[in-house]
This record gives C-alpha cells, sequence and structure tokens, in this order.
C-alpha cells in the first residue's frame, strides 16, 4: 500500500508539539517490551511530543502520583538488552471498576495526557478500550465533582488509544508475532537441546511442560524447531485412543536406532472431552506401557526471563515507531487500533476486531469445534500445524504414493544456521510425496564428483538442531564442470534438483537454466531456497542464517557494552560480516543500540564520519557512558575499521576512548535460532510441494522434460508473501558485480536507528501500517505464515 513521495515525514513538518503521550505495560510481562517503551519514548520526544511512563500498568494510572513520570531521552537508556519491563507491571483489580477509571482519568488530565500507548495482551488492551469508550462521560464526572475545569472537555476531548501486543503466548488474532515469542522459543530450546544431551546418554524419554495458557503456539513450534517425537496443545487434542498411538510411535523411534524421546506438551492441553492432559499422566503412562526410563520437566517462568532476542528487539523498536505514528494521524473517530505484524510488514488492525476474534477461539474450543478454532488462530498457526504432522508422522510404505521420481537435495556456498533444518524438511517431506530422495555432499563439487547417494527418513533424525551444514557445502559454481554434471545427472536419474544457498547457489541455478540448450539432463525442475548469514539474496526479504547470525551479533554487543560498565566513556567499533550486503550491520545496529552503522548501500565520506564523531561527542558529554559503532566489512575501500577506530579514536581524544572489534566467523556458527529452524523447515517444506506440483505437471512419454523459465526458481518470501520467482526474471534486480539486490527493504529501518540514536533525519512513512480490517483467512498467494 505505498503512498506518493508527499508522505514522506521530516523533522521539520511531523509535528507532535502540544500532545502528550504516555506508555505503560499491562498484565504478564515479556522480553522485548522495554525495546517497544524506549522506542515510543524516543519517538514521541523526536516528534515534539511529552512523553510520559506510567509506573505499575494500570495500578499507577488509578494511584497517580509518582507513578506517572515524565521521560527523558536519557532514561531509556541501557534497556533494549534488558529483560521483563523496566517501569513494571500489575494487574489492577480496581481499574476493573467505574471509580477506578475515573480515578485514572483525573491523573491523566492533570498531566493533559490524551494519548495512551499500551503494552500488553488482550485483557489489558480490552480494558483500554472500554475506558476510552467511557473518556467523554467520565470527564463530564469530573467536571460535576469539581475536580477539573469545565473548558477541559473540550480541550481533553478525545483519548486515543494504540496497542502492541506484549505476550510469550502469541494466542492474539491478527498478528503472526507478538512481543516476547521469539525471546520464549529461544528459552525452551535452549533447554530442550541441553536435555537432549543428557536423555541420549541415559536412552531418556523426556516429557516437557511449556507455559502458553489456552494457546499451544510455543509447544507447537518448538516441537517443529526441535524434532519433537509428539506434541500435545488444545487447538487439536489428540483423537480418542491417542495413548496407544503415541506409545507405538515413541517404541517406533527407539527401535530405529533413536536413543531418545521428547513430548512437548503445552500447559493448556486437553483431550476431546476437555480434560486437561499433564505431564505425569504421560510420564506414567509411558513407564507402564513402554518400560522407558522418563523424566518431567515444567520450563516455568524461565520462559518469560533473560534477555530479548534480535527478533524481539527489531520487531519492538519497529512497533514502538509505528504506534507513536499511529497516534499522530489518529482522529476522534479513528477505532482504537492494535500495531501488528503481517508476515515482515506492519499493519494496523482495529482492536476490538482483534480481541474479538480471540475470543472467539476459546468459544470454538469451548464447545469442541477445535478445526475452526485452529483456523482462528491464523494461517501462520495452522501452517505450523500441518508442517508438523507432515515432518513427525511418518506414513506406512502402503499408504505412500509411488511417484518413482528422483529428487536431489544439495547446499551451495558458504554454511549457515538452518541449512540442516531445511535439508531435514525437504528429504521428509519427499519420502511422504512418494519420492526417492537423494543427498549430495559438498555441493556442485560432490555433484561432479559422484558424491551422491540416498538419503532416507531417519537419516536426517535430529538435524534441525545442528549448525552448519552436514551435507557439507561448496562456494563451487556448475560451468567448469557442466558436462560431468550432467553425466551424474543421467547417470542416477536425477529428475528435480532442490538446492539450500545462498548468492552462489543463484548463480548456479542461472548457469543450469543457460546449459539447458545442450543438455537434456537440466530440463528437470529445479528450486533454490536462499540460506545465508548475509542476506544478499534477491527475490527474498530473508534468508535461513541470517537471524542466528543477528542474535550472535545482538549478544556480543550486549557483552561489548557491558564490559565498559563503570570505566570511563568508551566508544565500539565493530565489524561485521556480510559482503557488501549492509543488513546484518543496520538491522543488528537496531537491535544492538548502535549510535552508527557504515554500509555500502548508503555511501558516506570523511564529512559523515567526523559529524558522527561529533555527535557521539555531544552524547558522552550528558550522562550516556557507552557508544557502538557497526561497520559492514566491505563497506568502503580506504574508511577501514583500523582507519574508523584511528579517527575515533583522535577526535574523541579527553572525551571517550575506543575499541574496535572483528567479530569473523562467529556469526556462521552455532546452534540455529527457532526462526531460522522454523523458517528453514517451513519453505524447504513448500518448495518440496511445488517440485512434486512440477514433476506431475513435466511428466510425458516416460520421462520429465521442463525447460519454461518458471521450472527454475527461487522461492522466496516478498513483504507478506512467500513467492515462486523464475530466476531469469531476477536478473534485473540484482547488482551481480556487488552480489546484492538493487533494492532492499531493510533499508528502510535505517532511518529509525537513527532517529532512536538522536540524529535529525528523514523518516519515509510510505511503508507504514493502514488501518485494515481483520481477515479470517488469508488468500494462499499472500501467506504470511512463514514468519514462524
Amino acid at each position: 500500500m505505498a503512498q506518493p513521495d508527499s508522505k514522506k515525514i521530516f523533522f521539520e513538518n511531523l509535528s507532535g508539539a502540544g500532545k502528550a503521550i504516555a506508555v505503560l505495560t499491562s498484565g504478564g510481562d515479556a522480553q522485548g517490551m522495554n525495546a517497544a517503551v524506549r522506542a515510543v519514548v524516543r519517538m514521541g520526544l523526536y516528534v515534539g511530543a511529552k512523553v510520559y511512563f506510567i509506573h505499575e500498568g494500570y495500578q499507577g494510572m488509578v494511584d497517580g502520583g509518582e507513578n506517572i513520570e515524565e521521560a527523558s531521552w536519557e532514561s531509556v537508556s541501557s534497556m533494549l538488552q534488558v529483560g521483563g519491563t523496566v517501569i513494571g507491571s500489575a494487574r489492577c483489580k480496581e481499574f476493573r471498576s467505574h471509580e477506578g477509571r475515573l480515578k485514572a482519568a483525573h491523573n491523566l488530565v492533570q498531566r493533559g495526557i490524551t494519548n495512551l500507548c499500551v503494552i500488553g495482551g488482550d485483557g489489558s488492551l480490552t480494558g483500554a478500550n472500554l475506558f476510552r469508550e467511557e473518556w467523554s462521560g467520565l470527564l463530564a464526572e469530573l467536571v460535576d465533582q469539581g475536580l477539573i475545569e469545565a473548558d477541559a472537555i473540550q480541550k481533553y476531548s478525545a483519548l486515543h488509544i494504540v496497542g502492541m501486543v506484549g505476550s510469550i503466548d502469541n494466542d492474539f488474532c491478527g498478528t503472526d508475532m507478538t512481543i516476547g515469542t521469539d525471546s520464549a522459543l529461544h528459552r525452551i530450546i535452549e533447554v530442550v537441546d541441553a536435555i537432549m544431551t543428557t536423555a541420549q546418554s541415559h536412552q531418556r524419554t523426556f516429557v516437557l511442560e511449556v507455559m502458553g495458557r489456552h494457546c499451544g503456539y510455543l509447544a507447537l513450534v518448538s516441537a517443529l524447531a526441535c524434532g519433537a517425537d509428539w506434541v500435545l496443545i488444545p487447538e487439536m487434542p489428540p483423537e480418542d485412543g491417542w495413548e496407544d498411538k503415541m506409545c507405538q510411535k515413541l517404541s517406533a523411534n527407539r527401535a530405529g536406532m533413536k536413543r531418545l524421546n521428547i513430548i512437548i506438551v503445552a500447559e493448556g492441553a486437553i483431550d476431546r472431552s476437555n480434560k486437561p492432559i499433564t505431564t505425569d499422566y504421560i510420564k506414567n503412562l509411558v513407564v507402564k506401557c513402554l518400560g522407558f526410563d522418563t523424566r518431567v520437566t515444567i520450563l516455568g517462568h524461565v520462559q518469560r526471563g533473560g534477555t530479548p532476542s534480535a527478533f524481539d528487539r527489531i520487531l519492538a523498536s519497529r512497533m514502538g515507531v509505528e504506534a507513536v505514528l499511529a497516534l499522530l494521524e489518529t482522529t476522534a473517530n479513528t477505532p482504537a487500533c492494535v500495531v501488528s505484524l503481517c508476515g515482515n510488514q506492519s499493519v494496523r488492525l482495529p482492536l476490538m476486531e482483534c480481541v474479538q476474534m480471540t475470543q472467539e477461539v476459546q468459544k470454538a474450543m469451548d464447545e469442541k469445534r477445535f478445526e475452526e478454532a485452529v483456523k482462528l488462530r491464523g494461517r501462520s498457526f495452522e501452517n505450523n500445524l500441518k508442517t508438523y504432522k507432515l515432518l513427525a508422522h511418518r506414513k506406512p510404505e502402503s499408504e505412500l504414493p509411488t511417484s518413482n521420481f528422483n529428487v536431489a537435495v544439495l547446499n551451495v556456498g558458504a554454511p549457515a544456521a538452518g541449512m540442516n533444518a531445511a535439508v531435514r524438511s525437504a528429504v521428509r517431506v519427499g519420502i511422504s510425496e512418494g519420492h526417492k530422495m537423494f543427498a549430495v555432499s559438498d555441493g556442485f563439487e560432490g555433484l561432479w564428483k559422484g558424491q551422491i547417494k540416498e538419503i532416507k527418513w531417519a537419516d536426517v533424525g535430529g538435524w534441525t538442531g545442528q549448525g552448519g551444514s552436514l551435507l557439507g557445502t561448496k562456494r563451487t559454481l556448475p560451468a567448469k564442470h557442466i558436462d560431468k554434471i550432467a553425466e551424474q545427472m543421467r547417470k542416477h536419474n536425477i529428475n528435480a534438483l532442490l538446492i539450500v544457498g545462498g548468492f552462489e547457489a543463484l548463480l548456479s541455478l542461472l548457469e543450469l537454466l543457460t546449459a539447458r540448450g545442450k543438455y537434456d539432463e537440466f530440463c528437470v525442475p529445479m528450486v533454490m531456497v536462499p540460506a545465508t548469514v548475509s542476506n544478499n539474496v534477491p527475490g527474498s526479504d530473508l534468508s535461513i542464517g541470517a537471524d542466528t547470525a543477528l542474535n550472535a551479533i545482538t549478544t556480543t554487543c550486549d557483552r561489548i557494552k557491558q564490559s565498559a560498565s563503570g570505566t570511563k566513556r568508551r566508544v565500539f567499533i565493530i565489524e561485521t560480516m556480510g559482503g557488501y550486503c549492509g543488513y546484518l550491520a543496520s538491522v543488528g545496529g537496531l537491535a544492538a543500540g548502535a549510535d552508527a552503522a557504515y554500509i555500502y548501500e548508503e555511501p558516506f565520506d570523511i564529512r559523515d564520519l567526523q559529524a558522527n564523531v561529533e555527535h557521539l561527542t555531544e552524547k558522552m558529554k550528558t550522562s550516556i557512558q557507552r557508544g557502538l559503532v557497526l561497520r559492514n566489512e566491505n563497506c568502503n575501500d580506504n574508511y577501514t575499521t583500523d582507519f574508523i577506530y584511528q579517527l575515533y579514536s583522535e577526535e574523541g581524544k579527553g572525551v571517550f576512548d575506543c575499541r574496535k572489534n572483528v567479530l569473523g566467523h562467529m556469526q556462521q556458527g552455532g546452534a540455529p535460532s527457532p526462526f531460522d529452524r522454523n523458517f528453514g523447515t517451513k519453505i524447504s517444506a513448500k518448495a518440496m510441494q511445488w517440485v512434486t506440483k512440477k514433476l506431475t505437471e513435466t511428466f510425458r512419454q516416460g520421462r520429465v522434460f521442463a525447460n519454461s523459465e518458471d521450472s527454475c526458481c527461487l522461492l522466496g518470501m516478498r513483504r507478506r508473501a512467500l513467492v515462486f520467482q523464475p530466476v531469469v526474471q531476477l536478473k534485473d534486480e540484482t547488482d551481480f558485480v556487488h552480489r546484492i539486490p538493487k533494492e532492499q527493504w531493510w533499508l528502510k529501518l535505517r532511518p529509525l536507528m537513527k532517529i532512536l540514536a538522536k540524529y535529525k533525519t528523514s523518516y519515509d512513512v510510505s511503508d507504514a501500517g493502514q488501518l485494515e480490517h481483520v481477515v479470517r483467512n488469508r488468500p494462499k498467494e499472500s501467506d504470511a505464515s512463514v514468519a514462524m
């Protein structure tokens, strides 16, 4: 929904002057709430509004006094990496009464506050909407009681409300992800990964209970991310007799040389009679029926705690800025809205439409309309469930279709966390669709050398949590050995190729496409799934591996900044990977609270460097003690990391000292993040289903022959959609010299980083969220379910 350039907002003409905005966190806490509070405060101050903290949620609004405190720029420093909410949260009975809301209205009017940004769950947001509806009546009562002047009714005639959903449960309809969910998944996966090592040692079964209240999102996605044997969620209770089926599955897995079993249970799990299913019940069942050594682990509040993930910091920062823009644009007739995420895009939805649909889910579950409950949760939830069923439960050989097609899977380019999850998904979906799956070691180098072998369902067990590339990956392109590759394709009768990789994978597909004129062996369906930490593949907003790299950068920056606590003022210059693509430096900078990020896509000169040093010097003279500057490795040939370090060291003398750090290959290593595990799993499953469809379409006269442009595609995420794009059409979108797309969505996030670092800059809101309506089932072509 792009707007003309006239909607570009500049500091001079975007005005919140005379407005007062208050921000509060209510209900249960969630990691990332502080990032949202920080963004609201800084964006509010940036546009000239007064901004207030309301401490202890609605309780603070009712009690007033010191609970309502004016915020300054410095008051939100160093809170980005802190979990929970530093302004406090409380559940308030008094606000549920008319008298309580009357007190709250009085406290707000006294300070001229008519704009509220509420960060909480559906209960908190429902309360805010009721408060808004009663506002004019409450003011009239306050005038009658002589507590405010009569002209206040006109002056403060409307209360404007924008909500952000902060909840680890991800139980709010209308948004793909709520603030805190990704961090909670990080905590769960850290525990599951640790438990799997001890379970492996002792051949144990572990039953894990995760949070989520009446929503099974955390249980379902963590089951997908760790390849759990069984998952129990409230939206889709197991069929009667599930106990026997589960025990058969666990027993079969052990018989297949698997040394452990993981069962994940949502805290609200129920059976078809709405009777709770407890972890103890499952443990006793496994011990009684199978005699397996079984342990129960209840994760509890550890899921709410800890540092927010990079995803949650970026999401909360984007939502916070979006919330302030929504408040500035609202009128007396605008309904209260909630700022949401759809795919990779911000949207605004009417608050009560979202709340009503959220309540409908619970009603459907109470009335045992479970299929409908799953649909009401949204396409993301529905797709997660379908993918889990597809990958976790193998059909008997007799039920599998027999396609007689051979499909090869290979990794190309540098390793990226999540590649193994993508390969596992492709192999298992391919087997489920009746294909014979082949694994190619070491990319195209392995293909021309004949390093090809059949890969079975059990061979990819436990791959989801493994970093790097278990198949092996090389940057070698196929052109040099094209004849040998064609020979191997013919020898093994390969009918389709699925490539998981980065920019080299795209170049490889273009070379294979060209070779179709000479070799019929390449006239087969070919699809690429983007996987690179650099996130530089054209045709996709996100690549497998980029989220894990961002988390590595963010965590390291947190530690580096902490190393300076208690010392004199210090600035850190950090070099990130990415080739010529500035994604990691820019988005990592936003997540880590950087003061500047130098990238190739945004040229800079010595004057810009000087301005940045002066800006930092000015900030350092106030209460800011630490500065963070990120530099993409190839941003400039002459302004190297050493040069920038020496410049800052010299120019900052007497105000701050300087340190530098090159992060290097630690950004490529480590276990994949929950996001990358699930992104890899789901995008690869979709790619494999496309392969099956194309094989069926192009099979004629006993052979597969596919030579059209649309039989050689890249599957990428574009804004709200997962899209198959012929690679030949991506040529015009690609800067092949610098190996980056010509247009990159994340460049619009850079002004956001600058605003939050106190720079005066232009901020283009042509991509800002527009008020939409909740859609029960989005059409398949705009399937945003990939985003977790």
